[in-house]
């Protein structure tokens, strides 16, 4: 990838795309096209289709997404479909209609069968039934992923697909409607702390596993994707380690200062029992992490410490 050339980023105001932002610039890329949603809705066909003959960017990061946890998912399903799909629809096609060099679709572990075998190899792609509580979001990222291999196979366009595991780091979700989980107990357990409270109760029953891996490194890890591989197979992307809702309650209890109790209402969904990625493939391409979840979870915890007094003041 050159460096100078023009790169859009969709989604940059979102923890992914503000993290790729971030590695764009230590690497020195000063020619950056961004837009708000408030500048460019992509879920309005005729406006990506004007942006992008307009502006004709020769990379592309699709970072844009509506995402959100279980309870999101299961409350808005038609929303989930409905935006992410015309989103990756516009974006992709008018990528390649307007003669741009490459772009990096960014996927889910969603994506996989609720109960495959674990660790998680990109093969496993529509080999069973999916997770329902996330369902209508899983379809829209597997259509994307076939969408950039269809352009591939049909047009030769140079479109490949990264599927991260669970995300966290600044920049994050943290309203507890729609947030996913690492973020909602940071929130739950830092507000405890705060308003002196005594019982954080938690969604489920603790034991599904769960893999995280810190936002910087998955911007580190497009940009290697950018830069060195272009083939049709999905690639994961992931930190190779899990933990049970349990140990990531304990770890942020104990980061957070919190003294008090934590209790589960089991009559709430899990979701999927484990998602653990198989992180091989990436691997054999020379990337690995590199932000430890311990060291990861304490300066997301500083951040939103920071920008909760911020918004209180």
């Amino acid at each position: 990838m050159d460096i100078g050339a023009k790169i859009y980023v969709a989604g940059h105001r979102g923890m992914v795309g503000s993290a790729i932002v971030r590695r764009l610039q230590t690497e020195g890329a000063g020619n950056l096209v961004l837009r708000s949603r408030q500048e460019l809705d992509l879920t309005r066909q005729a406006d990506v289709e004007a942006f992008f003959a307009t502006e004709r960017p020769e990379y592309v990061f699709l970072a844009a997404a509506k995402v959100g946890g279980i309870h999101a998912n299961s409350t808005y399903p038609a929303d989930f479909i409905r935006e992410n799909l015309a989103i990756q629809t516009h974006v992709i096609h008018s990528a390649y209609a307007t003669g741009c060099r490459k772009l990096l679709f960014l996927g889910s572990s969603c994506i996989y069968p609720r109960d495959c075998a674990q660790p998680i190899k990109e093969e496993y792609l529509l080999t069973g039934p999916l997770e329902k509580t996330n369902e209508a979001y899983a379809v829209a990222k597997i259509a994307g992923i076939q969408m950039c291999q269809a352009y591939r196979k049909q047009y030769g366009f140079d479109a490949v697909c990264a599927m991260p595991t669970n995300l966290y780091g600044p920049g994050d979700n943290f309203d507890l409607e729609t947030s996913h989980v690492l973020p909602a107990l940071i929130r739950k357990f830092h507000d405890a702390v705060n308003s002196g409270s005594q019982t954080v109760t938690l969604w489920g029953t603790g034991t599904p596993r769960r893999e995280f891996l810190h936002v910087d490194d998955l911007a580190d890890a497009a940009l290697f994707l950018m830069r060195g591989y272009s083939e049709a197979g999905i690639v994961n992307i992931g930190s190779g380690t899990d933990v049970s809702i349990h140990e990531l309650a304990a770890m942020i209890v104990s980061l957070a200062g919190y003294g008090g109790r934590v209790g589960y209402d089991s009559s709430k969904p899990d979701g999927t029992p484990r998602k653990l990625l198989d992180n091989s493939r990436i691997q054999s391409l020379g990337w690995q992490p590199r932000i430890a979840l311990g060291q990861g979870i304490a300066s997301t915890l500083d951040w939103y410490a920071q920008h909760a007094r911020v918004a209180e003041s």
